[in-house]
């Protein structure tokens, strides 16, 4: 007799082709009715979740490598955020913490508090998405300071609503249709040491230079509220900058008593492997966002500010649903897991799956770079080595490739892939991902 191995429930199981014939039909009914400006890279239709693994409409599992574009910070459908959110949906929905109180609301401020950046006093700010923080601190910075103009850097961004759209500088279709912005915002190059021709520090200085020619010739920087920036740039493609940049940007500020804003929505709640990615480069920076990871999926940010900026009174920002109780009550136990066990768990697997790819650029000709922290990890794909000429089509097959073969990525940037797994993944689940990459990226060698 032969002995049929054992279904691993861990790791990817294809089933049908794909999309299954399911998925298909609600693919034509979703075409219908939803609203063609989203995004859709490949036909997955997923039903349910649980831990890295996700299954479609047709009976398929996949390990996503996606997190829900790094939101499912501790994968999916944790039992101790379900049973979190369970608890509270039967106690208190909803009651609007811009009017009345909620205990657990002040209870998650005060730890957010306690865990930012730099042994300050802070106050917090509750909102719904990345981009309502990213509003709240705009207004903010305004506020406190009494300055209207502010800067931000290519391949940031940081929100499609008017504001947050006014910073982002990432592709010139979230921008395309919607103008006039809101007025006030200059772009400067993120100092992106790989399409760099010389040294990093070099690198940094020309970011600097940049900002001080506005400061010459077109923007008093005594009119300058804040400089908005992601500490490693998400959607521009997962882009880490040298460290000295924060210590530059912060020099800088100071000088001009401008205020520094961390757009850390993606960057943030432990991905890195450390609570914040500031936290690596020794960054306090003034105010800092947060949202996608910070309630493994419920709608929640928050703008975490040093207290004496948040001087605004009664009435001047607020949020209907900001700091909802289920919400709040989900960031709480992803705040605990995340100190528990999956902070030290993606700085583990995400040097090991970094160690596993560091010579990627040397061994696939269409592989420029691989960078990142702990389970935020970029690959570049170029069309040769010696131009780096990019390649979003290159990009864009092996993505679909990974997905035929159970695997869940996503772009980023122009031209690079993005690895941003739940950060409860395993080691077996952080090989097969990679040994699959490999598969991947060999077939595009082979033409």
């Amino acid at each position: 007799m032969v002995s049929t191995p054992a279904v691993r429930e861990d790791l990817p199981r294809i089933n049908t082709s794909l999309p299954g014939p399911q998925a298909q039909a609600l693919i034509q009914r979703d075409q219908e009715v939803l609203s063609p400006s989203y995004t859709r890279c490949y036909p997955l239709v997923a039903s349910s979740g649980r831990g890295a693994m996700v299954e479609d409409v047709d009976g398929n599992w996949f390990l996503d490598f996606a997190a829900g574009i790094a939101t499912c910070s501790t994968g999916h459908c944790h039992p101790e955020v379900v049973s979190a959110i369970r608890r509270q949906a039967g106690e208190l929905i909803h009651m609007s913490g811009t009017d009345f109180y909620y205990p657990s609301m002040v209870d998650l401020a005060e730890k957010l508090a306690a865990i930012a950046p730099g042994d300050v006093p802070r106050r917090v700010y509750f909102g719904n998405s990345g981009t309502e923080a990213i509003e709240a601190a705009m207004k903010l910075a305004r506020y406190h300071t009494g300055r209207q103009q502010f800067i931000s850097f290519f391949g940031g961004f940081h929100g499609r609503t008017m504001g947050s759209l006014s910073l982002t500088g990432s592709k010139a279709v979230q921008r395309r249709g919607f103008g006039p912005l809101v007025p006030g915002v200059q772009h400067v190059p993120y100092p992106y040491p790989y399409r760099f021709p010389g040294t990093p520090e070099e690198c940094v200085e020309h970011t600097i230079a940049s900002i001080e020619t506005l400061f010459r010739t077109v923007l008093p920087p005594e009119e300058v509220a804040g400089i908005v920036f992601e500490p490693i740039q998400g959607e521009g493609g997962y882009v880490v900058p040298p460290p000295v940049f924060f210590t530059r940007i912060a020099e800088l500020a100071q000088r001009y008593g401008i205020l520094l804003i961390a757009d850390e929505v993606q960057c943030g709640m432990g991905r890195t492997g450390r609570m914040w990615a500031c936290d690596h480069f020794g960054f306090v920076p003034d105010i800092l966002t947060s949202a996608k990871g910070i309630a493994s999926g419920l709608p929640l940010s928050a703008m975490i500010a040093r207290s004496e900026l948040m001087n605004w009174p009664p009435g001047a920002h607020a949020s209907t649903f900001g700091g909802n109780p289920v919400a709040v009550a989900a960031s709480l136990a992803t705040i605990h897991l995340l100190e528990r066990e999956l902070m030290a768990n993606a700085a583990d697997v995400g040097g090991w799956i970094m160690d596993r790819m560091q010579d990627w650029p040397r061994r696939f000709r269409f592989v420029g770079e691989v960078r990142g922290l702990g389970l935020m990890i970029g690959i570049e794909m170029v069309r040769d080595q010696q131009t780096k000429e990019r390649a979003p089509d290159l990009r864009d097959r092996v993505e679909m490739m990974a997905f035929e073969r159970g695997l869940l990525v996503l772009g980023a940037g122009p031209n690079s892939l993005r690895l941003c797994p739940p950060l409860v993944i395993t080691r077996d689940q952080a090989q097969f991902a990679v040994d699959t990459l490999e598969s991947c990226l060999s077939a595009l060698e082979r033409g």
